[in-house]
Parts: structure tokens; C-alpha cells; sequence
């Protein structure tokens, strides 16, 4: 088999360094993440106008409740100073007798002398505060509720994207890349995304809009202490950026090393068998123990360093806290502002300090999902399969019956090494041509470029005089039939693996397919019949009968054209012979293309072509090449011989 896949690890590994060596742009990225909201953008709307309304509810509390502790205060004092006289007579007489500090306390005060405490008043007074908590409680929790719904919402659109993708991208792209490393991008990545939105987006805008109002109500109270609350924003703002530039990189390689790691579990993981057979058990082991490593170094160094952000910034809150703490107290005592308005700043203090710690305490979590959104990003950009075009080749007839034409064909995986060269062979309607030839020589590479999986460098393929590359895939790939060497089957009944060669069939065409296949032979031993459920990998059922499900399902899409790759190589002698008799039904009338290593599988084929090197270097029948005593008479005497 020729392809990129079978070159080694030399092009997975480069494209992988070179992406994750790759620059990044953290702000561009979470931009375009946040760009993805927009289809919800009402939604989002209706979220902004509840957030700003609970904030606003609940950041006019605490002045509800400093005004209450104004009253009892006031009430306080007052109860203490005689009756009759005005606050103003009050004052002068503190000051005759010398106590100043007491006088300036009574100045910013709004006391009447000898009336104690207005509890009614106090009491509406609580009561208006717990009704306004209660209604910006309720208005957080609808904003929550439509948050989640926005949130679910971009998340499945982006995983439609990314399952779009998937079916878009050329074959070379998942030829050069692991598996495990792919899915990881499209699963965890993903889920890392949904979890990093869902904890950050809420508390972003809450966050902001938080510190926006009680900015506002903070300077309502004082500018000055206002001014001493504000100034150690950029302390903390530089603290959190010089601890983020280090968490950033971090959490890149954390995510770059998760997928590398799950690519070698889903390597062993598949190939289990092969593992503990060739007692390689030790070295995958120690492979994932580095892989592992990698992942546990990486990650402990990116959540250690985005952790001390919300240490860092609640140490430079506190510090703004204790300034406040004592300029507020010292105006209390000189008059300039009231109890109950200091205390309801402290509380704004704390309102304020509260969203940026919160920020900080989650940058790990932002810092993680952008990271996740740059490798699925990364996916989405790759560049994409040639457009098709709107051609559909005609229908099946007088004009359409199965004659394939390579003309001076060239192609390589990659530039200036080519696999096909210069290569031009006809394939008659009905005919059966054979490939053999070492492993390397291009045989399963002409398959591909018959697919168009990739298309050719130069010259043309022809179906039926049409180029291949002027109609549609769809069409193209609707006329072939494949039974590969690697069965595939999904985890589901034997019908429904059989009825995935035509959706469209009835229950009575599988039958007759799985007849014609000798399916129906063994399928009747089954306790369920072909309502047998097999697994994804077909664990349950043997190689053999794997096999002759997928002829089934070529039998059933009733193809043009026909391409067998080694579909026998696996098999005992006995299904080899069902299988024979199974394919050559299934050749009658279709033109059909064998890539054989056992020459004795294709001794009546019409024409066998012998490739090496990505040439054609003999053709002709099983007894003509024979005779010419060339590359396939010592093929075949080393094969009989044996």
C-alpha cells in the first residue's frame, strides 16, 4: 500500500511541531470565540438588560442598608441628648464645654435631641433592602437560565462546524495526522471550551458591569476614598499580566501534550493485540509514563502560576481595604461623612475587590479554554477539499458503462517525489484488470486518485470520456464499490452494516445481498440472526465473515465500478474459495479493479498489470505474462514454488 500513512512518522511529527510551534494570538482567538455568541445575539441582549438590572438592585442594598444604620445610630445619640433642643443648640453646647470631636460627630449626623430609635422606619427600611436582594436574586437566576441556553447553543453550533470539517478535509489531512491527536481536538478541546464559557462568560459580565455601578455609587459617597479604592487597580492589572504571559505558554503545551497523549492510547489501544504479541507492553508503557510526564509537567506549571493571580490581587484589594478602613474612620470622627455611609462603602470596597479576584481566580479557567479554542480554530482553518463541481455524471446506459482511462498520469504525496509516474493504462466496460507488484510500487495509490481522494499532479483520468475532476465526488463515488483489505464495521445489527451500502434498501434487498455473499450461510447460526449486533471493531464475528459482510454491501450499492484491495489477504482457505465465488458474482458486468499480492486470486482476469516504482512495467494476461518470462513469471514462481 502506497501513501502518506505508510512513509513512516516523519510528516506526522513534522506537522505536529510545526503546530504547535506555531505563534498564537490569545486576544485573537478569545475575540473570535466571543464572535461565535452573535447568532444568540438577543438572547445575549435579554442576558445584559438582567444583569445590569440585578446589579443595579443589589448594589443599591447596601446604601438602603447604611441608611438603616444611620437610623439607629442617630436614634442612639439621640436619645442620649436632651429633649427640646435643636441639633444646632446641641453642637454649640458640646463645643462650650470642649468637646470638639463630639460636635463635629453631631455635625454630619441627622439627629433630633431626645428621640430614640424609629423602628417603623427601620423596619421598611430592611424590608425595602430584602425585597430588592430578592428581586436581583431572581433576575440573576433567569440570566442564568438564558446564559445556559446561549452557551448550549454556540456549543452545538461549533461542534456542527467542527463534524462539517471533518467531512470537507482532503484524505492527506487525517493521512498525516494521528488519530488519537484529531479526536482529541475534536472531543476535549471541545468539552474544555463548553466548561471554559460556561464558568468565564457569566462572571466576565457580571464582573464588569459589577464594578461599573459600584464605581458610581462609590464616588456618590467620596471621591477621595473613591480615588484610594481605584488606585491599586493597575497594581493588580500588572500583576495579573506578568503571571499570565507565564500560565499562557503553559496551557498551550498542556493541551498540545493532551492530544499527543491521546494519540498514543488510541495507537495501543487498537493495535492491543499486536502489543502484547511482540512484548512491546514495556515500551508503550514507558512511552505513555513521558507522555504523561509531559502532560503532568505542563499542567502543573499552568495551573501554579495562573493560581497565584487571585492570591496576588486579593493581598493588593486588601491593602486598598485597610487605607479605606482608616480614611473613612478618621471622616467619620471629623463629621465629613456619616456611619452608615462608611459602612455601605466598605461594602462597595468589597464589591469592587470582590469581581476583579473573581476574574483572576478564573483567568486559569479563560486562559485553558482559549487555548482549547486555538487548536480547534487551528482545525477549522485547515485548507479544504478542490470545490466540486455541479456536474453529475449522466445515468448509467448506453453511454455510461464503466470504461476507465488513466492518461499520462503523475502524482506524489509530496512535491518532487513522485509516486505515479507518467502512467496510462484503459479499463474496458465489464473488464477485470489486476494490479500486482511490490509493497511501494503504487498500486492502492491509483485507487485513491480513482476516488479522488487526491487528484492527480498532471494529466487526466477519464470515466466514460468524462474527466473525473469536472464532476462532482458524490457522483463519481456513487458509481464504486470498494471492499478493502481493512473491513470497517459500525457498532450495529449485521442487516444494518449490510444496508449501509444503499440506505435506501429494503429488507428483502439486504437478504438477497447477503445471500449472493454467503452471508446468509453463517448468519443463520447466530442466535439473532442478522439482527446480531456486532461491535465497532467486529470483535464477535471472525475475519472471514467481516469480509463477506462488506462484499454484502457491495453487493447491495450495486456499483459501476468495482475495487477490490487484497480482500481475501486475511482469510482461511475455505472463506477464501466463498469469497472467490462471492466476488467474481459481484465482478459480472462491472468494470473492476483487484489489487492482489496472491496471484492465484486473479488468474482469469482479463488484463494484469505489473507496477513498481509507479510504473506499469508489464501487462497482458495470466498465461501471456507467463510466457514473457518477466517481473510477474518470477512473482508467480516464487508464490507456486512456496
Amino acid at each position: 500500500m502506497t501513501g502518506p500513512g505508510m512513509r513512516g512518522g516523519g510528516l506526522r511529527t513534522l506537522t505536529q511541531d510545526s503546530a504547535t510551534a506555531r505563534s498564537r494570538d490569545f486576544s485573537g482567538s478569545a475575540l473570535r470565540l466571543l464572535r461565535r455568541l452573535t447568532p444568540q445575539r438577543r438572547l445575549a441582549a435579554a442576558v445584559v438588560a438582567l444583569t445590569i438590572g440585578g446589579i443595579a438592585l443589589s448594589v443599591i442594598g447596601p446604601r438602603i442598608l447604611g441608611h438603616a444604620t444611620d437610623l439607629l445610630f442617630n436614634g442612639v445619640i439621640g436619645r442620649q441628648l436632651p429633649a427640646g433642643l435643636t441639633k444646632e443648640q446641641a453642637i454649640a453646647a458640646a463645643r462650650a464645654r470642649g468637646d470638639n470631636t463630639f460636635a463635629d460627630l453631631l455635625s454630619g449626623m441627622n439627629v433630633v435631641p431626645g428621640r430614640g430609635v424609629d423602628f417603623p422606619a427601620v423596619g421598611r427600611t430592611l424590608a425595602l433592602a430584602l425585597a430588592l436582594y430578592l428581586v436581583a436574586a431572581l433576575l440573576v437566576w433567569i440570566q442564568a437560565r438564558l446564559l445556559n441556553v446561549i452557551v448550549q447553543r454556540t456549543i452545538t453550533a461549533l461542534r456542527s462546524d467542527v463534524e462539517h470539517k471533518v467531512h470537507r478535509l482532503p484524505l492527506s489531512y487525517f493521512d498525516s495526522r494521528q488519530r488519537g491527536e484529531l479526536l482529541s481536538r475534536v472531543t476535549n478541546d471541545v468539552d474544555n471550551i463548553q466548561s471554559s464559557v460556561s464558568m468565564t462568560i457569566s462572571q466576565l459580565l457580571t464582573s464588569v458591569l459589577t464594578v461599573i455601578a459600584v464605581l458610581a455609587m462609590m464616588l456618590t459617597i467620596s471621591p477621595l476614598l473613591t480615588l484610594i479604592t481605584v488606585v491599586t487597580v493597575p497594581l493588580s492589572l500588572w500583576v495579573t499580566r506578568a503571571i499570565a504571559r507565564r500560565s499562557q505558554k503553559m496551557f498551550i503545551a498542556q493541551w498540545a501534550n493532551t492530544g499527543r497523549l491521546n494519540a498514543h492510547i488510541e495507537e495501543t489501544y487498537s493495535g492491543f493485540t499486536i502489543v502484547k504479541t511482540f512484548g512491546h507492553r514495556a515500551v508503550a508503557r514507558e512511552r505513555f509514563r513521558d507522555f504523561n510526564d509531559e502532560v503532568y509537567a505542563s499542567s502543573f506549571g499552568a495551573q501554579f502560576f495562573s493560581g497565584l493571580v487571585s492570591p496576588a490581587t486579593t493581598f493588593v484589594g486588601n491593602l486598598s481595604y485597610v487605607a479605606v478602613a482608616v480614611v473613612g474612620g478618621y471622616q467619620v470622627a471629623t463629621g465629613q461623612i456619616t456611619l452608615g455611609s462608611i459602612q455601605a462603602f466598605i461594602q462597595y470596597v468589597r464589591q469592587f475587590n470582590q469581581p476583579l479576584t473573581q476574574v483572576a481566580g478564573m483567568y486559569n479557567t479563560l486562559q485553558s479554554g482559549v487555548a482549547s479554542a486555538e487548536r480547534v480554530f487551528d482545525f477549522l482553518d485547515e485548507p479544504e477539499e478542490v470545490p466540486d463541481a455541479a456536474v453529475a455524471l449522466p445515468p448509467v446506459g448506453e453511454t455510461a458503462r464503466g470504461r476507465v482511462e488513466f492518461r499520462n498520469v503523475w502524482f506524489g504525496y509530496t512535491p518532487g517525489t513522485p509516486v505515479i509516474e507518467d502512467l496510462s493504462l484503459v479499463a474496458e466496460p465489464g473488464s477485470t484488470v489486476a494490479i500486482v507488484g511490490p509493497t511501494g510500487a503504487g498500486k492502492t495509490t491509483l485507487v485513491n486518485l480513482l476516488m479522488r481522494f487526491y487528484d492527480v499532479d498532471s494529466g487526466v483520468i477519464l470515466l466514460d470520456g468524462a474527466d473525473i475532476t469536472t464532476v462532482s465526488r458524490h457522483s463519481l463515488r456513487s458509481r464504486i464499490g470498494m471492499v478493502l483489505q481493512d473491513t470497517w464495521l459500525f457498532g450495529g445489527t449485521i442487516a444494518e452494516n449490510i444496508g449501509y451500502g444503499r440506505p435506501d434498501a429494503g429488507r428483502d434487498d439486504i437478504i438477497a445481498a447477503a445471500r449472493a455473499a454467503y452471508v446468509d450461510r453463517f448468519v443463520h447460526t447466530l442466535p439473532d440472526g442478522y439482527e446480531t449486533r456486532v461491535s465497532d471493531d467486529g470483535g464477535n464475528i471472525s475475519a472471514g465473515e467481516k469480509q463477506l459482510i462488506t462484499i454484502a454491501r457491495a453487493f447491495l450499492a450495486q456499483p459501476q465500478l468495482l475495487i477490490l484491495d487484497e480482500a481475501t489477504s486475511s482469510v482461511d482457505t475455505r472463506t477464501e474459495l466463498l469469497m472467490q465465488q462471492a466476488m467474481s458474482e459481484l465482478r459480472r458486468g462491472r468494470t473492476s479493479f483487484i489489487i492482489a499480492h496472491r496471484l492465484s486470486t486473479i488468474r482469469d482476469a482479463d488484463t494484469i498489470l505489473v507496477m513498481d516504482g509507479g510504473r506499469i512495467v508489464e501487462q497482458g494476461s495470466h498465461e501471456a505474462l507467463l510466457q514473457a518470462d518477466g517481473v510477474y513469471a518470477r512473482l508467480a514462481a516464487l508464490q507456486f514454488a512456496a
